[in-house]
């Protein structure tokens, strides 16, 4: 799923989404939001990329990298990267 936006792949419950949408929030960067439990593409691409795990969130980069469960500091780095 190639794209020119940042796309993050998350759940409503996991506390890890939560601290990394609350990043995004604090630098003001836009993001696309897939919640995998409403979103059965979005859970089998999420899957696909785990090695069939549903680890989130999982973050796609326009770069065409990915984060899986960064830390804010991991976060803070690749914006820098890209912003």
């Amino acid at each position: 799923m190639p794209s020119k936006e940042i796309i993050m792949y998350g759940t409503s419950w996991c506390p890890d989404c939560h601290r990394a949408k609350k990043a995004f929030r604090k630098k003001k960067i836009a993001y696309t939001w897939i919640d995998i439990n409403k979103d059965d593409e979005g859970r089998a691409y999420v899957e696909k990329l785990n090695n069939g795990n549903r680890r989130v969130p999982t973050i796609i980069f326009p770069d065409g990298s990915m984060m899986v469960e960064p830390s804010t500091a991991e976060l803070y780095k690749k914006f820098k990267e890209l912003f």
